[in-house]
């Protein structure tokens, strides 16, 4: 069914601070789908203020997502409940940039901001599948290892599908901790700050997403489409 279809794109936008699913954070919180193929999805964040430029990006790639399935011939996407929805709103549907939707207020196009998000959720990947295979060994035989020879697990397809948004190596050959930036493999000297990085930045987005589903909670009642009822 088409709805399956749109609601399966819907799960591939994430929020690029969480780098979770929209639909698994209960941010959907309608999608409608007509018999002429037109499709209405409305959006819903944590708070009235959440960041503009965060909000842009996640209506941006629904509207993106949802206009690529087969079979769909008109895409709404709509922020509710938010400071700055009107305008976002707006500048989706006519397909302008971030730029050209908050003029003299935006510093440009959110490139570089994306790309920052992904470095995170490589670190963050590279604790969740990294950590448990360092212990028992050196730090000589940890940045030996390549991504292959981590358990073939969704975190591991996970670090792998993100280090291929950044242009990454993301063989099974290649290794399995590089620097998020270059791409350079990590060397055993900074192999102790580097997963004490990854750490972090894993903590940081966990705790982020949790408090934004006890906000969105909170703010919401109902359940998102999509969500997963034992998030809740």
């Amino acid at each position: 069914m088409l709805y399956d279809d749109v609601l399966a794109a819907l799960a591939t936008v994430r929020d690029p601070e969480l780098d979770e699913p929209l639909t698994e954070l209960g941010f959907v919180s309608a999608c409608e789908v007509d018999a002429a193929g037109g499709v209405t999805v409305r959006l819903r964040l944590p708070t009235y203020f959440c960041a503009a430029n965060f909000a842009f990006l996640m209506v941006a790639d629904a509207y993106d997502a949802v206009s690529a399935v087969p079979g769909v011939r008109r895409t709404e996407v709509l922020l509710d409940d938010h400071f700055a929805a009107d305008q976002i709103n707006a500048g989706v549907a006519a397909s302008a940039g971030f730029r050209d939707t908050f003029g003299a207020l935006a510093a440009g196009e959110l490139d570089d901001l994306r790309q920052e998000f992904l470095r995170k959720a490589v670190l963050a990947g590279t604790d969740r599948v990294c950590r448990p295979l360092a212990r028992g060994r050196t730090p000589e035989q940890v940045v030996a290892l390549r991504l292959g020879d981590a358990p073939d697990t969704s975190d591991r397809e996970r670090l792998r599908a993100r280090r291929a948004e950044l242009g990454l190596p993301a063989g099974d050959d290649d290794p399995l901790l590089v620097d998020p930036v270059t791409g350079d493999r990590v060397d055993a000297d900074a192999l102790s700050p580097h997963l004490g990085r990854a750490r972090l930045t894993r903590l940081s987005l966990e705790v982020n997403g949790g408090i934004c589903r006890g906000m969105l909670r909170e703010r919401y009642v109902t359940v998102g489409v999509g969500e997963k009822k034992d998030q809740q």
